[in-house]
Parts: structure tokens; C-alpha cells; sequence
């Protein structure tokens, strides 16, 4: 891959090598490749179809988490996001130890690495809250909270600039990742001033059906917003709104 640096711009196919615009600038890459077939069919191509395979498990796994907390991801999220997560996923099959190369899937895989995932590098959870906090996600009795310590926001908030105000986001899921399907419960605080007064303890509840046998997830994020004549409209569209994965209890 080229970047274009030349004052015109293509784009198309022009001997050989296409000209294409990206959301990273202009590019251009030489057409070819190894022709399909031979790739569905050469056994020269076997690590490369079972590669295939766990990748497109991997996105597939992806999409179904993503699905489960979709509202929230539509207020924070990075363009890399969906690749992001795919590259982490295929890291969790990898860690499949009982199904062999090519099989292998996120339920047999190590889904707590998924642990930490920010949704939004513009806007990181853990560079943006300094409230200590615990979550509870348990599987037996499906109870799956965020309990929050009292703050103040100025102190233990690094809010973007232009912010009058937040509210805090949770959401709970259970993944059934073989059928594609799930389980979330969402909740949210009120909207609180960011400035020096207190904010009291909170409690965001999200809780789940009891002994569920799929990987379940708790998400924790913040949203921000900007007071103008009386309303408050979302800061900058959400660019810096933060939502990350807290906690996992994989299968």
C-alpha cells in the first residue's frame, strides 16, 4: 500500500494499480493476489483456509458483541473500532487449547482478554475516570452491578474541553456466541454537573438471568455534554465519550 502524494488525486485502476481514497488519505496498491480457487482448494493453502476460518469466527463474535450494547456504541466509538475488536477476537480463539487449528472458537478461547477493550481510543475510560469503582457480575445469581464511589467530578473526571456536564453508562451481556444471540441490560445515571460539587455514591444495576452458561460482559463508559440557553446537546457529537469493557466471566 502507497499513500498519493501528487497534487491530483485518482482514482480507479490505471496498469495494474488501484487508486482509492480511504478515511487514511489517499492510496494506491498493485493488483494481485492468488486466485480463489486455488486458495479453497491447494493443500499448499491449509493454514491459510483454517486462518481464514477463525477470522471470520472472530468477526462474526465481533459483531454479535457489538450488537448487544449497539446504543451505546452509537455515542462511543472509534472508526477502527469493528478491527480493533476483530484483532482482539482472534487473539481469544487462539487461545482455544481443545479444538484443533481451524475450529477453534471464542467459547473454548480465553474470552477475559477481551478485559480492558476501550471502544473509543479518542476517549478512554481508563485515562478519563479516576472514581474508584467495583463490579459485580455474577453468574449464578445473575446479579451485575457497577458500584461507584462518591467523587467530585473536576477532580476525578478528565472531562474534554467545552464540558458543563456527564452522566455515567453500564450495561451487563450475556453472549450466546455460537448462535449469534444475547442477553444485555443497560442503565445510566442522571446527567450531573461537571464542576466541584460532590457527587454521591452510585449504583448502576443491570443484572441477568441467573446461570447463564455463556461469557458474560460488563461495560462501563461516560458521556459528555455541553449547556447551551438551557439544553444540553452531546459534546462534539460523542468523539470523546469513553466506554470500555470492565469485566468478563468467560465460560
Amino acid at each position: 500500500m502507497a499513500r498519493q502524494s501528487s497534487i491530483i488525486k485518482l482514482k480507479g485502476t490505471i496498469g495494474g494499480v488501484t487508486f482509492y481514497k480511504s478515511k487514511d488519505g489517499y492510496l494506491a496498491r498493485e493488483k494481485g493476489g492468488v486466485d480463489a480457487s486455488r486458495i479453497k482448494n491447494d493443500p499448499a493453502f491449509q493454514r491459510t483456509r483454517e486462518n481464514g476460518s477463525e477470522f471470520g469466527r472472530a468477526g462474526n463474535a465481533g459483531k454479535v458483541l457489538r450488537n448487544s450494547i449497539r446504543v451505546l456504541l452509537l455515542k462511543a466509538s472509534d472508526y477502527r473500532m469493528v478491527s480493533r475488536l476483530t484483532r482482539d477476537m482472534v487473539k481469544v480463539i487462539q487461545m482455544d487449547a481443545t479444538n484443533p487449528r481451524g475450529q477453534r472458537n471464542v467459547i473454548d478461547g480465553e474470552a477475559e482478554l477481551l478485559q480492558g477493550f476501550e471502544f473509543n481510543v479518542n476517549g478512554k475510560l481508563g485515562t478519563t475516570l479516576f472514581a474508584p469503582f467495583a463490579v459485580t457480575l455474577d453468574r449464578v445469581t445473575g446479579d451485575a452491578k457497577a458500584e461507584i464511589e462518591g467523587f467530585t467530578p473536576e477532580v476525578s473526571i478528565a472531562a474534554p474541553g467545552g464540558t458543563t456536564h456527564f452522566k455515567i453508562l453500564s450495561g451487563a451481556m450475556g453472549i450466546d456466541f455460537e448462535n449469534q444471540v444475547f442477553e444485555a441490560k443497560l442503565s445510566e445515571s442522571v446527567i450531573h454537573p461537571w464542576d466541584g460539587t460532590a457527587v454521591a455514591p452510585l449504583t448502576l444495576e443491570n443484572n441477568l438471568t441467573a446461570n447463564s452458561t455463556h461469557p458474560l460482559f460488563f461495560v462501563l463508559g461516560i458521556e459528555f455534554y455541553q449547556e447551551v440557553n438551557g439544553e444540553k446537546y452531546p459534546l462534539k457529537n460523542g468523539a470523546f465519550n469513553a466506554l470500555q469493557i470492565v469485566k468478563v466471566v468467560g465460560t
